[in-house]
C-alpha cells in the first residue's frame, strides 16, 4: 500500500469508515458504457445518413470508429483505463447486416459478434431500440404516429429489440436492460396532446405483451429535443405513470430535465413504485447536450444517494453522452472514471453516523460532517484501487491514449 493510502485509511477509520470495504463495494459496481460515443452515434446501417430525432453530435475530432472492428477495438482500449468489470450498451443500429436488414426484421444473430466480444472481455450487454435516423421516423413521430403503418413498423422494431435482448441474455446467462426512448413531439404548440399519448400507450402495451426471462424493459422520458421543443409525447409524467402501472423500469437521464431539476432527488421519489430505475449519467449544458460527464456536485450526490439507501439491486447505472470535439476514447474514460469516483465517495461516507445525526434532529452535526467529508483524501483510495486493478492512476492513461491516437486513430 502507498503511504498516501495508509494515511487515508487511518483518516477514514477515525470516522468509522473502512476503506477496504469501500474498495470491495466499488469493485462490484458495473457501469453500462454506451457504444455510441466511439462513432458519434452513426451505427452501421448507413454511415452517410445524418442524425435525426433531436440528436446532434458536434465536433469533427479525427479518428472516429468507421466499422464494428474499429469500434470494438477502441472500446477494448478504453477498458484498460477503467477499473472493474462493466457492460456495453448497444443500440439496434449497431447490428451487423451490411445494411441489408431493416430494423423491424433484426434478429439476435445480427449481434453475435457483440456477444463474442462481451464473452472475450468479461463484460455484460444492455440494449436499445433505435427510433431515430431512419426514413420511417422522418415525420418526427414513431410509436405515437397517427400513421398506423409507421406506428406498426416501430412496434415491430421494439418487439424485435426485446427478442434480441432475450437472445443476448440467454447467450450470456445474464439480465439485459432494454431501454425504449422515442423522439416523438411537436415543434410548435399542439392542441391535442392526449391522442398521441394514447397511441403511445397502446404501442407500448403491444411491445411489452410477451413476458421474458432475461430482458428487463425500461422507458425513458425527455423534456424536449430539436424539432420537438413545445411538447414531448413521452414526458416524465407519462412514463412515470406508465412504469408504475405496468411495472417496467423507469429510465432517469440526468440530461432530460429542466436545468434546476436534480435526478438525485427523483431517485427515492419513484424507487418504491417501480421494479427498478435505469440511470443514464450525462451532463447537460443548458439543454440535453450530452457533454462528457464531469465530477460535479450532482454526480457526487447521485452516487451518494444510491449508496446511502443501498439501491444497487434496483438501480442499473449507465452512461449516455457523445462528444466529437475531443478524443473519443478519452471522453469514454473520463466519463466512466468520474462515475466510479462518485460512487467511491459515497462508499466512503459514514452513512450510519449521518443518518443518526439527521434522525435525531442534530442538523448542525450533519452539516459539519458533510462539509468535512468534502476535503477527505478519497483520491488516495481511488489511486489504491486503480493500482490493485493494474489501471493507470491520475492522468497517466492520457499518454497511452495519445500514443494510440498517433498510431491507430490518425490513420483512419
Amino acid at each position: 500500500m502507498s503511504k498516501a493510502y495508509e494515511l487515508a485509511k487511518e483518516a477514514y477509520a477515525e470516522l468509522g469508515v473502512d476503506t477496504e470495504k469501500a474498495i470491495a463495494a466499488l469493485k462490484k459496481l458495473q457501469i453500462s458504457i454506451h457504444c455510441w460515443q466511439g462513432d458519434d452515434v452513426a451505427g452501421f446501417e448507413n454511415s452517410d445518413q445524418g442524425l435525426t430525432g433531436g440528436i446532434q453530435t458536434t465536433g469533427n475530432y479525427p479518428g472516429k470508429a468507421r466499422n464494428p472492428e474499429e469500434l470494438r477495438a477502441d472500446f477494448k482500449k478504453m477498458l484498460t483505463y477503467v477499473p472493474g468489470n462493466h457492460r456495453i450498451s448497444i443500440h439496434a443500429n449497431y447490428a451487423e447486416t451490411d445494411g441489408k436488414v431493416d430494423r423491424n426484421k433484426l434478429e439476435g444473430k445480427h449481434f453475435d459478434n457483440w456477444i463474442a466480444f462481451a464473452k472475450e472481455n468479461n463484460i455484460g450487454i444492455d440494449f436499445n431500440p433505435t427510433m431515430f435516423s431512419h426514413p420511417m421516423a422522418a415525420s418526427g413521430f414513431t410509436l405515437s404516429s397517427l400513421d398506423e403503418g409507421v406506428r406498426n413498423f416501430w412496434v415491430e422494431h421494439c418487439i424485435a429489440s426485446r427478442e434480441i435482448a432475450e437472445y443476448i441474455g440467454e447467450k450470456l446467462n445474464d439480465k439485459v436492460v432494454t431501454n425504449v426512448w422515442i423522439p416523438d413531439g411537436f415543434k410548435d404548440i399542439p392542441v391535442d396532446r392526449l391522442t398521441p399519448r394514447k397511441l403511445l400507450e397502446d404501442s407500448l402495451d403491444k411491445i411489452f405483451a410477451k413476458k421474458m426471462k432475461y430482458n428487463i424493459d425500461s422507458v425513458e422520458s425527455k423534456v424536449f429535443g430539436i424539432g420537438a421543443e413545445s411538447c414531448t409525447v413521452g414526458s416524465h409524467e407519462f412514463y412515470t405513470g406508465y412504469a408504475v402501472k405496468n411495472q417496467t423500469y423507469l429510465t432517469l437521464d440526468t440530461g432530460h430535465f429542466h436545468p434546476t431539476e436534480c435526478v438525485s432527488d427523483k431517485l427515492t421519489g419513484v424507487i418504491n413504485f417501480v421494479p427498478g430505475i435505469l440511470l443514464h449519467v450525462s451532463r447537460p449544458v443548458r439543454w440535453d447536450s450530452d457533454h462528457v460527464v464531469i465530477l460535479d456536485d450532482e454526480l457526487k450526490t447521485i452516487g451518494a444517494e444510491i449508496v446511502r439507501q443501498d439501491l444497487f439491486d434496483k438501480v442499473a447505472v449507465g452512461l449516455d453522452f457523445f462528444d466529437a470535439s475531443i478524443n473519443r476514447i478519452a471522453a469514454w474514460t473520463i466519463g466512466v472514471r468520474n462515475t466510479l469516483k462518485s460512487f467511491l465517495i459515497g462508499f466512503l461516507e459514514p452513512t450510519s453516523k449521518l443518518f443518526e445525526f439527521e434522525h435525531s434532529g442534530d442538523y448542525t452535526s450533519r452539516l459539519a460532517m458533510l462539509e468535512e467529508l468534502k476535503s477527505m483524501p478519497w483520491n488516495a483510495v481511488w489511486d489504491e484501487y486503480c493500482e490493485r486493478e493494474n489501471i493507470p492512476t491520475g492522468v497517466k492513461w492520457l499518454d497511452d491514449v495519445k500514443k494510440y491516437e498517433s498510431q491507430v486513430l490518425s490513420n483512419r
